[in-house]
């Protein structure tokens, strides 16, 4: 069954080519002033931190994979005045250098850094709202600083995705293999093929036509390296023993499965199952929308984050 999921779930990694990612860090760098944000003064080799806002209270947005900030515009613009928004961009994603990203695990470093700029920026237990990959590293955060995160949001995204890619039951030793093949066919392979699998993939996650210019580019400018060194730490990363370690109130936000078998209740079991250890946590599904759930439905992913804020 996780099977069918994975090849989509796959290509959709395959996000990020290195030769035009300097020229893309060019014109992130200058387009700042113009999009109202500056740079928080935090020097890291792991990511660099957009801040949004005057506060005073404060939440942390998270991309996912091959991601920029720009896919939080919206839900910055929705947040409003009284935020002070610290969006992340991770080194090598999205045009900008790889840095120390360019060799080794990619999510788990990231997360210390997050918490160590929580901690020099004197953040108060921010809100921290995560997407696929970048739920991973909110989940990392929560369970291993919990003193440092108010809230955390999840969206569409599993303790464990390597449960995908074997029987159930399978553990993260037991898909090592599988990680480390899919690492080497990111890793090689002409880079026209490689665009063409990253555009197949920004389509199938995202229903709303009009919205996937800018995670395409996204995708173009990124580093093929830290993607794929990426993808496949998160085959291999089981967060569900941590899972109890998270004191911070908890909500999941997921769509239905991209595959014509996988029905939302079956979802919904998977779901369930794959928070298990964290019972307190509230898992929402959003219907009729992809992966970029904030993007397909804008309207309900800013209810729920709303709602989930007020509690």
């Amino acid at each position: 069954m996780f099977r069918a999921i994975l090849t989509t779930t796959a290509v959709a990694a395959v996000l990020g080519l290195t030769p035009v990612a300097a020229m893309a860090q060019e014109s992130h760098g200058t387009s700042a002033a113009a999009h109202g944000h500056h740079h928080a003064a935090f020097e890291s080799e792991r990511l660099h931190v957009r801040v949004d806002g005057e506060g005073p209270r404060d939440i942390v947005l998270i991309p996912g994979l091959s991601s920029s900030p720009e896919v939080w515009d919206s839900t910055v613009a929705h947040l409003g005045t009284g935020w002070r928004v610290h969006r992340i961009h991770v080194q090598g994603f999205a045009g900008a250098p790889a840095k120390a990203n360019a060799e080794g695990d990619v999510a788990a470093p990231v997360a210390e850094e997050i918490a160590r700029y929580i901690r020099e920026a004197g953040l108060s237990k921010p809100v921290v709202v995560g997407h696929s990959m970048g739920g991973t590293m909110g989940m990392m955060l929560a369970a291993r600083h919990p003193d440092l995160v108010g809230k955390l949001m999840v969206v569409d995204m599993v303790p464990f995705m390597g449960a995908m890619f074997g029987a159930p039951g399978v553990t993260a030793e037991q898909v090592r293999p599988i990680a480390d093949q899919i690492h080497a066919g990111m890793s090689a392979g002409p880079d026209e093929a490689y665009q063409a699998q990253a555009a197949a993939a920004v389509t199938g996650m995202i229903n709303t036509e009009s919205l996937r210019a800018g995670p395409l580019e996204d995708a173009r400018t990124s580093d093929r390296r830290v993607s794929a060194n990426a993808y496949r730490e998160l085959i291999v990363t089981d967060l569900r023993a941590e899972l109890p370690k998270i004191t911070a109130p908890t909500e999941v936000v997921y769509v239905k499965f991209n595959d014509p078998r996988m029905t939302p209740e079956i979802t919904d079991m998977i779901y369930q199952s794959a928070f298990a250890t964290l019972p307190g946590a509230t898992l929402k599904r959003i219907d009729d929308a992809a992966h970029f759930v904030m993007f397909d439905q804008p309207g309900a992913f800013f209810a729920e984050l709303d709602a989930f804020i007020a509690r």
